[in-house]
């Protein structure tokens, strides 16, 4: 027969066992609709992106009229000078309207859109090659943070450079989903700092957020390839996908 402290140290061991398997479900309840509101952030942030590119867009074709017939005016009035003048400065505002990059990829949609928009402010060129690639390996916080460091790096060393570019690539290599980004450079940064450490006095700014980069990258068995070539310096991720 049971002594009353056996029964009640089972009915304990029961509840306590019960207390952590709720504890349990609501972690990942929590987690599950920590990523739903990050997926409809990033969808309502995608569709205010691609609403103010519509926008710019109309007015554009607008703004298109006004100016053949400006153009079409100085041809008429033998202004060849003119015309020509104003078709540069036609065209160079034309070179400055972002178009909006549709990846299938709500997360990435987002941050691509965001840090190349903000490149092209800051008058850098870039070129964007692009797969509908999910990876799912990865989560989604982790993810946003790997490709906003590596292209917030890219960026933040543009700026300095007399003829700025940045080329993304992202697409599936045999059993791995990759990222890389080159960045165009005037001289070699890993022979002035070849394990990219970052010091107050840091001028080439390869290395903020270089650890996390890599450290994210480890955690899903990941590479991490740091190289230069034709004058580019070259981040290059690749995350397996089994």
């Amino acid at each position: 027969m049971k002594s009353r402290y056996t029964k009640l140290r089972e009915e304990y061991e029961n509840l306590e066992k019960k207390y952590f398997e709720v504890v349990e479900k609501n972690i990942d309840l929590e987690s599950k609709y920590s990523e739903i509101i990050d997926e409809f952030n990033n969808n309502k942030n995608e569709l205010k992106g691609m609403e103010e590119i519509h926008e710019n867009t109309r007015r554009l074709k607008h703004d298109m009229r006004n100016h053949i017939m400006v153009i079409a005016s100085y041809l008429n009035n033998n202004e060849i000078d003119e015309a020509k003048e104003y078709l540069s400065v036609v065209l160079d505002k034309l070179n400055k309207v972002y178009s909006y990059i549709s990846t299938g990829n709500s997360i990435m949609n987002y941050i691509i859109n965001m840090k190349l928009e903000g490149a092209q402010k800051e008058n850098i060129n870039f070129k964007a090659e692009i797969e509908n690639l999910e990876f799912k390996k990865m989560g989604s916080v982790d993810f946003s943070a790997l490709l906003g460091n590596i292209l917030d790096n890219a960026i933040e060393a543009s700026v300095k450079e007399e003829n700025p570019f940045i080329e993304v690539t992202i697409k599936r290599k045999r059993n791995y989903d990759t990222i890389l980004v080159k960045n165009h450079i005037s001289k070699s940064v890993l022979k002035a700092n070849k394990f990219l450490e970052t010091s107050k006095d840091d001028t080439d700014n390869h290395g903020i957020g270089m650890k996390q980069i890599k450290e994210i990258t480890e955690k899903y068995d990941g590479i991490v390839d740091i190289y230069e070539e034709n004058e580019m310096f070259c981040v290059n991720v690749m995350i397996p996908i089994i």
